[in-house]
C-alpha cells in the first residue's frame, strides 16, 4: 500500500488507499497498540466521513471501541489522547495536502507518534499478511465529546490582543472550528468556513501562492501581524506588518522571549534551522539541541532531551506543557501575546524579526533526482575537501557547517527530491555556494 510513509498514512484517496485499507488499519490497530479503546478524530475532508465509517468499523470488529470526538484539529486529538489516557488514536487528515488526499496520523499512549521505523510498518505487515477474524463480542462507537474541555485549556494561554490588528487565514481547515472562541470577532478573518474541498486555495501555507491573500489583507488593513493555519492546524505560520512570509524557524527565535523569560532550559530544532535561531535562543539562556525533520522524531526528542518547545521549518512547534506535541493555536497564541506585549514598547514584528535573522538563507530547494544517496555523498566529498567543516551532522542527510556558511541535503522520504539548503554570512558567498552544489547535483540528474 503506497499510503504508508515515514510518519503517517496518507495519500490520494481511492487511488494510494482506500476505505477496505481503512477498515483493515482499523481492525489492527488495536492489537498493534495494545489498545481496548481507540479514540478517533477527523478533518473536514469530502472523504473523511467514509474512511472514518470503514476505520471506525474495523476497530468494532476487533472487539475494541471507538471514541468518536468528530471533528477535531489534529493538535486536539493529540490533546485528548494524552490528557484522558489513550492507549491509541488516530486523526483522518491528510495535513496540508490538497483537496484529493486523505490519510491518518496515529499516535500511542501519551501521544507519541507512530511512524514506519516505529510501528506503521508492522501494521502494514499485519495488514498484507494477517487473515481478519470478526470479534465474537464486537466493541461499539462512544460519541466523546472534548471541544470544550480543549478550548478552556487553550484560553489559558490567551490574552489582551486589544493593542493589536491581526488578519487570520484559517484556509478553510481545522483551525475554523476553535480560533473565534479565543480569538473573538476583531481579528480580521479569512476562509474560516471548513470546506474540505479548499476552494480558496491549497491549505499549505509554505506554497508562497497560498499566503498571497493574506499578505495582501495584512497590507490593506494595515495589520500588525498576518496568521495562516495549515489543513488540520497543527502547523502555523506568520507574516509581519510589512506583508513579508517569515520563514518558520526563525519562530523557533522568537518565542524564546516567551518561554526562556520564565524558565532556562534546553530547545529542539531540526536540521534546516537557520544558525542565527541558535544564536539567539542561547543569548536569551536556552540551550539548543539539533534534531531530525518531523513530528515522529521531534516529540520523542524533545521528551528526551527534557526540552521546553521546539519547533521546525515546516511550521510544527513543540511544547512540552502540551505532552510535547505539536499544535498551530498555542503557537499562534504564544506569538500573538509577543506582537501585544513588544508593540506596547513600540517595536514592530518586523524589527524584531530582522535581530534573529541575520544571515542570506536559501530556503529549501528541491531537486529532482533519483540517485539521491550518490548526490548526497557526492557533496559531501567534494565540500569537506575543499575546506575542513566546522561540525558535520549525518543524522538526517548531511549538515555541514563552514566557518562564513553551511549547508543540509536531504532526501525526501515520500518523493523523488534531493532537498537542499544553504545559509551564507552575505548573497554573495550563498550564491557561490549555491552554484556549487548545483553544479554537483546535476551529475546525478
Amino acid at each position: 500500500m503506497k499510503a504508508f510513509k515515514a510518519y503517517d498514512i496518507r495519500g490520494i484517496y481511492n487511488e494510494d488507499f482506500n476505505k477496505e485499507d481503512a477498515y483493515k488499519i482499523g481492525y489492527f490497530l488495536p492489537e498493534l497498540l495494545q489498545a481496548d479503546n481507540v479514540l478517533v478524530g477527523r478533518d473536514a475532508r469530502v472523504s473523511s466521513d467514509e474512511i472514518f465509517e470503514h476505520l471506525a468499523q474495523g476497530i468494532i470488529d476487533s472487539g475494541a471501541n471507538v471514541y468518536n470526538i468528530g471533528l477535531a484539529t489534529t493538535p486536539m486529538v493529540y490533546y485528548t489522547t494524552a490528557k484522558h489516557k489513550f492507549a491509541a488514536s488516530v486523526q483522518i487528515t491528510a495535513s496540508h495536502n490538497s483537496r484529493e488526499y486523505n490519510g491518518m496520523k496515529i499516535s500511542k499512549a501519551n501521544a507519541i507518534p507512530v511512524g514506519f521505523d516505529t510501528g506503521l510498518n508492522k501494521l502494514l505487515d499485519m495488514i498484507e499478511n494477517r487473515e481478519i477474524f470478526i470479534a465474537e463480542k464486537k466493541g461499539k462507537i462512544v460519541d466523546y465529546k472534548v471541544k470544550d474541555e480543549y478550548l478552556e485549556f487553550l484560553k489559558f494561554y490567551v490574552q489582551d490582543y486589544s493593542n493589536i490588528k491581526m488578519a487570520v487565514d484559517c484556509s478553510n481547515g481545522m483551525a475554523g472550528l476553535l480560533i473565534k472562541k479565543l480569538l473573538g470577532k476583531k481579528p480580521i478573518y479569512l476562509y474560516e468556513e471548513m470546506d474540505g474541498s479548499f476552494p480558496n486555495h491549497e491549505p499549505n501555507p509554505l506554497i508562497e501562492s497560498n499566503v498571497a491573500d493574506l499578505k495582501k489583507t495584512v497590507l490593506e488593513k494595515k495589520c500588525d501581524i498576518g496568521v495562516i493555519f495549515d489543513g488540520d492546524a497543527d502547523r502555523v505560520m506568520f507574516v509581519d506588518e510589512k506583508g513579508q512570509f517569515i520563514s518558520p524557524d526563525l519562530m523557533i527565535g522568537f518565542m524564546a522571549n516567551y518561554f526562556l523569560e520564565k524558565e532556562k532550559g534546553a530547545v529542539l530544532e531540526d536540521i534546516r534551522t537557520s544558525k542565527a535561531v541558535k544564536e539567539y535562543v542561547e543569548q536569551l539562556g536556552g540551550k539548543m539541541h539539533t534534531w531530525r525533520v518531523g513530528r515522529a522524531y521531534a516529540t520523542p526528542k524533545l521528551r528526551e532531551i527534557k526540552g521546553i518547545y521546539g519547533g521546525e521549518l515546516a511550521g510544527h512547534y513543540y511544547f512540552r506543557d502540551f505532552f510535547y506535541s505539536d499544535s498551530g493555536i498555542l503557537a499562534s497564541l504564544i506569538v500573538l501575546n509577543l506582537v501585544s506585549k513588544f508593540k506596547k514598547e513600540g517595536k514592530l514584528l518586523s524589527e524584531l524579526i530582522s535581530e534573529i535573522g541575520k544571515y542570506a538563507n536559501s530556503g529549501e530547494i528541491n531537486y529532482k533526482i533519483k540517485q539521491k544517496k550518490e548526490a548526497m555523498e557526492a557533496l559531501k566529498d567534494y565540500f569537506v575537501a575543499e575546506e575542513e567543516p566546522m561540525e558535520i551532522l549525518d543524522f538526517d542527510g548531511y549538515r555541514l557547517e563552514f566557518k562564513d556558511w553551511w549547508f543540509n541535503v536531504r532526501p525526501s522520504n515520500t518523493e523523488p527530491y534531493l532537498r537542499v539548503l544553504a545559509e551564507a554570512d552575505n548573497e554573495d558567498i550563498l550564491k557561490a555556494r549555491l552554484d556549487d552544489i548545483k553544479t554537483i547535483i546535476k551529475k546525478f540528474k
